[in-house]
């Protein structure tokens, strides 16, 4: 049993503590939300009134939280884990984020004799809550051997990939082809209706012809020929428009200070803008089609 602390406990972080609590670790969890907490205390766990309470005792901090500013609070400001947290402690941070300050953060917390890895997650709230998230983990070789265990518990599919940020470049990358393809796929479905072609048989044939791609069998954005898709259950999100837009405009960030060129991506970031400033940022993703 390790004593672990997690920071944040939104719709993926305590789901994700939970699974922690469920596994036998000892788990104190810090969150702005009392509700958050309550929960998890009703769940097994501990609830930490600050950061520094959460992570005095923990040979492991887990945190997952909304953006790279609020993983710089949390890591370097004077109350935060590398100020507060006790020599030894392995530092994972499951926040999905820009990758120049995942690696300002690593780089901080290497100095401050701290091993960390950078895990972003794929999977949503419910391969949260089942313990089947895929982690994408940027760190050294070693960080990575400590943390897997922990990630095992948490997630089915563990992938190092490569050094501190790596992580961040991973998640982006898949998530900038998921929405490209995602929107590609439901103008193929629209361009279909308009021409008078049913939806399932374009299923039918593009699910066994070039077109086939995971959005085909697993989350068609047309309603009709995937029952368990958002599309059939007036796209009620598994993964909302709001969190593509985050993370089709983070790897926007990225391009530029890579200097490489994604226009695809970019126009993708567009149509996202226009669905969310639409009033639409809280339906699934696949719900663009609604746009096209």
């Amino acid at each position: 049993m390790s004593k672990i602390a997690f920071i944040g406990l939104g719709n993926m972080g305590l789901p994700m503590a939970k699974n922690l609590v469920a596994a036998g670790h000892d788990v104190a969890g810090f969150d702005l939300s009392a509700e958050a907490k309550s929960a998890l205390k009703e769940a097994g766990g501990a609830a930490a009134d600050t950061i520094a309470a959460a992570v005095s005792a923990a040979e492991v901090i887990v945190s997952m939280l909304p953006a790279g500013k609020h993983v710089s609070a949390v890591y370097t400001e004077a109350e935060g884990v590398l100020a507060q947290a006790k020599a030894g402690a392995l530092l994972i941070d499951s926040s999905t984020i820009d990758v120049d300050t995942a690696r300002a953060v690593s780089a901080q917390a290497e100095v401050a004799g701290f091993a960390m890895v950078d895990a972003p997650v794929s999977g949503g709230v419910g391969g949260a809550a089942a313990g089947t998230l895929t982690f994408m983990v940027g760190g050294t070789a070693t960080s990575f051997a400590a943390a897997k265990p922990y990630l095992d518990i948490m997630g089915q599919n563990i992938f190092h990939a490569g050094a501190a940020g790596n992580g961040q470049v991973a998640k982006i990358c898949n998530n900038m082809l998921l929405g490209i393809s995602m929107i590609g796929t439901a103008e193929a479905f629209t361009l279909g209706e308009n021409l008078g072609l049913d939806a399932q048989p374009l299923f039918d044939i593009s699910s066994t012809a070039s077109g086939q791609c995971w959005r085909m069998p697993s989350y068609c954005p047309a309603p009709g020929p995937v029952p368990t898709s958002p599309a059939n259950n007036d796209y009620q999100a598994g993964f909302t428009a709001a969190m593509m837009l985050k993370d089709l405009l983070l790897a926007q960030e990225a391009s530029a200070s890579a200097s490489a060129a994604t226009p695809m991506g970019q126009r993708a970031a567009e149509l996202y803008t226009q669905m969310a400033d639409a009033g639409h940022a809280e339906l699934d993703f696949s719900g663009i089609i609604k746009e096209l």
